[in-house]
Formats: C-alpha cells, sequence, structure tokens
C-alpha cells in the first residue's frame, strides 16, 4: 500500500486570483476552451476564467468547497481525490490550459502534460524548497527543488516563461512557476500570434532571497 501526504493547507487562502495567472491567462485560447482548475480549493481561479467566459473544470477532494461553486456560471465541478484515487480525467478529456497553485504531488506530472491540447498552455505555481524559512508547507515532500519544474516539463512542453524566488505578495514565500505550451498542430493554433512569437523566457537572479526579487532580465528559450 503506498499512502501519500496529504498537502499543507496555507493559513490564509488568497481569494483573488494569482499574479503570474493573469499574467499569463491570455494565453488560455478562447471559444469555448475548458479550463480544469486542478485542486480549485476556494475556487479562486475557477471564478476567474468563468468571468472571462471560459467553461471551467474544478477538481478537488473537498466536497463543501466544490459546493460554493454549485451557482457559478461556466463552472462545473468533479470531486476527486487525485493522490489515493486513478486520475479523474478521461483520456479523451483535453483542455486549452491546466492551472495548478500551491500544489505539487509529482505522480501527477505526465497526467497534467497529456490533458493539454495541442497548443494549450500549463500554467503552474508553487512553493520552492526555500520557503521553510517563511512557512508552510513546512513538508519538503510538497516543495519543488531548484530547476524541478523545467526538468520535469523537459522534452513535453515548451517553456515560455518560468521563475524561481522570492514574492511578498499574497505573502512572503519563495515559489516557482511555470508557463509551458503542449506541441501544436501542424495547423496553426493561433498560440504563436497571441504571444507574437516574442514571449521572454524570465530567469531568477539567484541572490539572498529575502532580499532579492525576480529579475527583470530577459534570456530567449533554448
Amino acid at each position: 500500500m503506498l499512502v501519500m501526504p496529504t498537502p499543507e493547507k496555507s493559513p490564509m487562502s488568497p481569494i483573488t486570483a494569482s499574479a503570474w495567472i493573469e499574467q499569463w491567462s491570455h494565453l488560455v485560447e478562447q471559444g469555448g476552451a475548458v479550463v480544469p482548475d486542478v485542486t480549485s480549493g476556494n475556487g479562486r481561479h475557477a471564478r476567474y476564467f468563468a468571468l472571462r467566459g471560459h467553461p471551467v473544470l474544478a477538481l478537488d477532494r473537498d466536497e463543501a468547497a466544490l459546493a460554493s461553486l454549485a451557482a457559478v456560471q461556466h463552472v462545473t465541478t468533479r470531486c476527486a481525490d487525485l493522490e489515493n484515487a486513478s486520475w479523474p480525467l478521461r483520456e479523451d478529456e483535453k483542455f486549452a490550459a491546466v492551472v495548478v497553485t500551491n500544489y505539487l504531488h509529482r505522480p501527477l506530472f505526465p497526467y497534467l502534460f497529456d490533458a493539454l491540447t495541442p497548443g494549450g498552455v500549463l500554467l503552474y505555481e508553487t512553493f520552492a524548497v526555500v520557503n521553510e524559512r517563511f512557512g508552510k508547507p513546512s513538508n519538503s515532500d510538497f516543495r519543488l527543488t531548484p530547476g524541478e519544474l523545467l526538468e520535469a516539463l523537459r522534452g513535453r512542453l515548451r517553456v515560455i516563461a518560468y521563475q524561481d524566488g522570492f514574492i511578498n505578495v499574497p505573502r512572503a514565500s519563495c515559489v516557482q512557476r511555470i508557463v509551458a505550451a503542449a506541441p501544436s498542430r501542424p495547423t496553426p493554433t493561433g498560440l504563436a500570434e497571441r504571444n507574437n512569437g516574442s514571449i521572454p523566457f524570465v530567469t531568477y537572479c539567484k541572490a539572498n532571497p529575502l532580499q532579492s526579487r525576480f529579475t527583470d532580465q530577459f534570456h530567449s528559450v533554448s
């Protein structure tokens, strides 16, 4: 029997969309694209995308949290234990975007990547290993090691933007966050046009994370 650890809940869960998700949400294809909000919690990202006309599938094991989304237009919910049960999406369910914030369960990575349509985007943000100095999650299983997100999707998705370092909103944290796209069909999906083909690869200056912020330096993706 394999028992996976349960992610620790933040004592103050954010109620507004992550700035990272907002910044890159324009890459999500319009026209009925479904955006699965993985471990949706209080539904902040489900609500954010629904208000912009995207049909949203919110996944979480918390039935009460999902019930709070029942009256939200464009949102459907699915109760699922992503760690102790089988992957809840059918193989033919594909999405224009997958959104994950403040959650890490490494065995899910391949399923998240496979859930994207050609040209679909992964929007991912969660805690980095040095976040222990700021608070939860205290269990290192729920914190990313340096460069782990980049390595996890190597050869699977095209990196559009990546950051690794300290933020102070909504609270002081060390995070990794990434935007990456699934390979497109031979016929253009429109992603390149939405990006103008020039979205930079963002790196972080690895100085003292207590004093530094994300760098403004940009580098092209190799």
